[in-house]
């Protein structure tokens, strides 16, 4: 599908579904969780879909896999360059290890250390800026281009939203069709990926996403019809501090998603602390996006079957520490 009046090529339901073949045997299929304590606090069913428990502890291993699977023989023989603060940085390590591709990965220079020492650990080179004073799209374009590798962003790119969409359709497969569908949102691949996906296998969800209030970028463009940029963001959802959505994912989350809507830093520590007291799993604030909007009864989810996106689990134990003490 071609966006209007653009040269953007959007990535289609068939997308979604070579994606899926793609991962597959890379890939964990990821296993859906419910807590009677959730549906008897929201009235609703809920199905969570633990993607904290993925490689590289995030969903994002999906997309970065898909990407770099996908690319040409020579692509892969010169390298990729990915920037990101963290989730995607981990993932573009450990699928370009796993597919003997040379990684360079621009990091933010306040990026959580235990996400830089993964990264390092998977064996991609990483390059530090300072993500209040230097625009890391053009950092990473620049060294791109310098060195003839292959840019892969975080997500507005179609391979990369194709592969996020993968894991909604896991879900859907588990659970059929749901009523309504939460999606964490950043930079709004995981929630373009699942509208894909829901199209695909489940027309008649209703998708919603959410995001940190501090950084509401994308519930400004929802509403207005076009992408809003913000400054970066002051969140402990450190994997949603994109300033605005992608030319990729904007034009999927304007047509087929119902709403956009923010939680509070307090609304994910609370939810930190229920996933670990009552399911027994360490999230990270920003894997909590999406159910926090539900706990908190943001959405009314009352007779519904709900599916809940955990987006990832990478957070040092000292930060969860603290926040859970605070």
């Amino acid at each position: 599908m071609r966006e209007s009046g653009t040269d953007v090529i959007l990535p289609r339901e068939s997308d979604v579904l070579r994606a899926a073949e793609r991962i597959a045997g890379a890939a964990h299929r990821t296993p859906v969780l419910t807590s009677r304590t959730a549906d008897a606090r929201t009235g609703g069913r809920l199905f969570f879909k633990a993607e904290n428990l993925q490689r590289a502890g995030a969903f994002k291993f999906r997309g970065a896999y898909n990407a770099v699977s996908a690319l040409s023989e020579e692509a892969r023989r010169r390298g990729v360059l990915a920037y990101s603060s963290g989730n995607h940085a981990q993932a573009m390590a450990l699928a370009s290890r796993l597919l003997d591709v040379p990684a360079t990965i621009v990091m933010p220079l306040d990026a959580p250390a235990m996400k830089v020492a993964a990264t390092r650990g998977y064996g991609a080179e990483v390059v530090s800026y300072d993500r209040y004073t230097q625009d890391r799209e053009a950092l990473g374009r620049g060294i791109a281009a310098e060195r003839g590798l292959t840019l892969i962003p975080p997500y507005d790119h179609p391979d990369v939203i194709a592969g996020q969409g993968t894991l909604a359709l896991e879900l859907f497969e588990e659970t059929g069709p749901l009523d309504i569908l939460v999606a964490c949102l950043g930079g709004g691949g995981q929630l373009a990926g699942c509208a894909l996906a829901a199209a695909a296998r489940s027309p008649g969800c209703r998708l919603i996403g959410v995001e940190p209030e501090a950084g509401n970028d994308g519930q400004l463009s929802f509403r207005s019809g076009q992408i809003v940029r913000i400054p970066v963001p002051q969140t402990i959802a450190d994997g949603a501090q994109t300033t605005h959505l992608g030319l990729h994912t904007f034009p999927i989350i304007r047509d087929r998603i119902a709403d956009v809507l923010t939680v509070s830093d307090a609304q994910l520590v609370e939810t930190m602390r229920f996933f670990a007291e009552r399911m027994k799993i360490v999230v990270e604030p920003t894997g909590c996006l999406a159910a926090a909007a539900v706990l908190n009864g943001l959405i009314d989810v009352r007779g519904k079957r709900v599916g809940v996106v955990i987006s990832g689990g990478n957070i040092d134990l000292a930060t969860f520490a603290r926040l859970l003490a605070g």
